[in-house]
Formats: C-alpha cells, sequence, structure tokens
C-alpha cells in the first residue's frame, strides 16, 4: 500500500500519502496550469496537505481528447538507471494500487484497471547485458520486483519469445504493466473537486510580472463555459506549469515582454501507437496470450498484450506496439494537425520487421487501428524538470517527464505540492532534477540502457 511505502531517502514514511506537508499556508493562491496527470497529482497533494486552500486548476482541453495521457500506452515501470526514477515509479505503482481506497469519492468506486504484466527488457549485446546488470542492482535496491532471467529462462517462461540472439533479459514480477489514464484522470479529478479544489477550462493570454523580482503578479485568463469566453485576472502567490509538451509556450506567455534568459529545453514531438490482431490459432506456433511491454533491443520497438485477459484465459491475439522516430526524423511539432494521423512508414520500416523476428506467431498480423500524441521531449537529457524557474521565481515547474510523466505523476505531484509548501523535497530527494543543469550549470543526468 501507499501508506507503507519506503524510501532510502526518506528512510519509513508511515502515512506518506496523508501526512501533512510542513509549513503549508491555507493562505496561498495556487493557479495550475495544466489538468493532466502532473497538474491533477499537484493539486491533489497540496489540497490533502492544506485544507481549505485556494488551488485552482486551469486545462484547455478537459475531454482529454488530444492528452499526452490519453493518447499514451499507459505503462509503469521501475526498470530505471536512475534511483530517484525508481522511486518515483514506486510511489506512482503504490498510488495506482491504492487508487481504489485514496481516491474514492463517497461510494464511487475507482478502479484504473492496473495490470502488473510486467516489463520485458532484453539484451543482445554484451555491453547491454552489463549495463543492465548494473540497472537491477540499483532496482531492488529500492525494492522493486525485477528479476535477470538468462536465455533459457527466458525460453521457459516466453516460449512463444525468439531469444536466438539475446544474452540477458530483465523482467518486471509485479508492480509494472499498464494501466486506463482516463480512468485515472476523471478519478484524479472528482477527488480533487471534492478536496475544494476549483476546476475550469480555459487557457493564459497573459501575465503581470513584479519589475524587480521577476514574480508573477497575476496571469490573465480566458475561461471558457457553455460555449462562452470570459476573461480573467487571478491574482498569484504561485504558479505550477504542469502544461507537459507546450511547457516552453507557456513560459513565454508568463514572461510577457520580458524574455527568458534560460527557456525551457522541451519541445512536443510526435509518437505514434498501432494497434494489431495476431492470428491465434497457427499451426505449430506458439500465440502469446499475455504478452509483458517487451522492448526490443535493438531497434526498440515495444509491444504489449492489449485488453484484459485473465491468469488462464484465452488469447485474444490483440496487441499494442510502437517506436520512437529515427534520430533524423525525430523533431519538434507545434502543428496540433500533425497528431491526426499515425506514421505508417514506422509500422512498415520498422515495426513489423522487428516483431515479426522477434516472435514468430507475429508473422501473421492485421493492423487494426492506429494514433497519435504529443511527447514532452526535454532535449538536455530526457528526464523532468522538477524546480522554480530562477526568472519567474514563483513558477514551479513540473514538465520534461520524456515519456515518463504518467506513470511517475503520484511523485511528481507530491514533489511540486512540497516545494510549494516547503521550497524543499520532503518524500522523495529529487534534486537531481533541478532547472539548472538546463543550462550549464549542473551537469545533465541520463538514463542508461533504457529507454
Amino acid at each position: 500500500m501507499l501508506r507503507n511505502s519506503f524510501y532510502k531517502t526518506s528512510r519509513q514514511l508511515p502515512n506518506v500519502l496523508f501526512r501533512s506537508l510542513s509549513s503549508a499556508s491555507p493562505n496561498n493562491t495556487t493557479l495550475i496550469i495544466g489538468g493532466g496527470p502532473i497538474g491533477l497529482c499537484t493539486a491533489y497533494h497540496l489540497a490533502l496537505s492544506s485544507p481549505g486552500s485556494n488551488i485552482t486548476v486551469l486545462e484547455r482541453d478537459p475531454t482529454y481528447a488530444r492528452a499526452s495521457a490519453t493518447l499514451s500506452a499507459g505503462g509503469i515501470r521501475q526498470q530505471f538507471s536512475l534511483r530517484q526514477n525508481v522511486q518515483m515509479s514506486i510511489y506512482g505503482r503504490d498510488f495506482l494500487r491504492s487508487a481504489h481506497e485514496i481516491l474514492r469519492v463517497d461510494e464511487e468506486e475507482v478502479d484504473v484497471q492496473f495490470q502488473e504484466r510486467g516489463y520485458l527488457f532484453l539484451a543482445s549485446t554484451d555491453i547491454g547485458a552489463e549495463v543492465m546488470r548494473r540497472n537491477h542492482q540499483v532496482q531492488v535496491g529500492e525494492g522493486a520486483d525485477v528479476k535477470l532471467l538468462n536465455c533459457q529462462e527466458l525460453k521457459e517462461k516466453f516460449p512463444w519469445l525468439n531469444t536466438s540472439d539475446i544474452l540477458l533479459g530483465s523482467y518486471g514480477e509485479t508492480g509494472e504493466g499498464w494501466f486506463d489514464p482516463w480512468i485515472l484522470l476523471r478519478a484524479l479529478k472528482w477527488k480533487c473537486q471534492s478536496l475544494g479544489v476549483t476546476i475550469f477550462k480555459g487557457y493564459p493570454i497573459g501575465a503581470s510580472r513584479d519589475s524587480d523580482t521577476g514574480q508573477l503578479l497575476s496571469v490573465d485568463v480566458i475561461e471558457q463555459y457553455d460555449g462562452k469566453e470570459l476573461s480573467k485576472k487571478y491574482n498569484v502567490d504561485n504558479v505550477v506549469n504542469a502544461t507537459g509538451a507546450h511547457c516552453a509556450r507557456l513560459m513565454e506567455i508568463l514572461a510577457g515582454e520580458k524574455k527568458l534568459m534560460h527557456p525551457i529545453p522541451v519541445e512536443p514531438r510526435k509518437r505514434c501507437i498501432f494497434f494489431f490482431h495476431c492470428a491465434t490459432d497457427q499451426k505449430d506456433i506458439i500465440v502469446p496470450r499475455i504478452a509483458p511491454l517487451t522492448i526490443c533491443p535493438i531497434s526498440n520497438v515495444y509491444f504489449r498484450s492489449e485488453g484484459h485477459v485473465e491468469e488462464n484465459g484465452e488469447a485474444t491475439g490483440n496487441f499494442l506496439c510502437g517506436v520512437s522516430p529515427t534520430k533524423e526524423k525525430d523533431r519538434a511539432v507545434h502543428d496540433m494537425t500533425d497528431i491526426d494521423y499515425a506514421d505508417h512508414e514506422l509500422w512498415d520500416e520498422i515495426i513489423w520487421p522487428s516483431l515479426y523476428h522477434r516472435v514468430p506467431a507475429f508473422g501473421e498480423v492485421k493492423l487494426k487501428s492506429s494514433w497519435a500524441g504529443f511527447y514532452e521531449y526535454n532535449t538536455i537529457d530526457q528526464n523532468a524538470i522538477i524546480d522554480f524557474h530562477p526568472e519567474i521565481p514563483n513558477v514551479l515547474m513540473a514538465c520534461g517527464f520524456s515519456g515518463h510523466g504518467l506513470q511517475q505523476a503520484p511523485a511528481a505531484g507530491r514533489a511540486a505540492a512540497e516545494l510549494l509548501a516547503s521550497r524543499q523535497f520532503q518524500t522523495i530527494d529529487l534534486e537531481i532534477f533541478s532547472f539548472d543543469r538546463c543550462y550549464g550549470k549542473k551537469p545533465p543526468v541520463f538514463e542508461l540502457g533504457i529507454v
């Protein structure tokens, strides 16, 4: 359970989810811009810590039709090389396991459909295997349930897997898998509102800053309701930038005429997901009944089962898959219409050949559908930024997660709430994700051997 989580950075944390944050002031006015997982988790933790606080969440699209979270594969894993990322995802794991209890409002049931089917990383070179072993030491040292499997063990556990070129595998036996992002967002929204958080549909258009300190004094927004638009000014003590792939643009709006010396190095990029069906009646070929989210070692193509499958149920033959574009084609995307379609050359040229090589049963597949979404890409080191901006010191940035935001949202929201309340981390020490590494004051922090 989340309330019994354990972290080396803060030792035992009894009732961590419900513990008040030190120095939280009920009089502070906090505007959270971005009502996705990060923004709502920040509001949730802040509202819990300081009942009666003035917390407002501003979300441009409450349907989440183009939200990164709802267009993602909804995965969570603890297989990282940085212990802080492992710790954040362990917190997220426990949050999901406890969601039915902690996000319940009245008698409304909450089931985020958390399927702990695991992640499976594969190594095909000696160097890759050695990195996997080092990463494994970090992961189990932080309490992750991850097991290393040699080639024979992989064959026995996953008889449908081609292991002819594999040296080692790393499998999350529990705590890893996937869940329904939409259900989580809806439950977080209802819970936040029950705690007194105000949530509006709208977007910022400008801001006023103190000429001496650079702090934000107010934010001008357009609120939308019943097809009408209303201009409104929010006087603020703190602002949280939780706008994901669009966080750099928000900072430009908040900065106003005085441009930032240090803009956020995060840009929106496009990622595509493909849904395919595999024939389940193939002769002499084993079809995966339940496939963990498996990452192919050379192409970085991933795939996993889709849909709920009972432990002893029949194979559905339904799978999700995807891959990042090649370095030459991976670029910033600022036109919203670019995510109206998936890039099918990824399927034709990279994904399907890799799937067929890794799983012989995937020689008989039919592509059923596809979609695309935005991905918040930190161009410095593809890791989170959780810090106040040095030039606008009351703007807290919680962005740049580079594909890890959904799974790390509960921990990031907790961390953001702690910074807002006391200007320091209390649960997990995330100083490594400070903003000063983004302009050369500190070195970047990279993941090793992890997609």
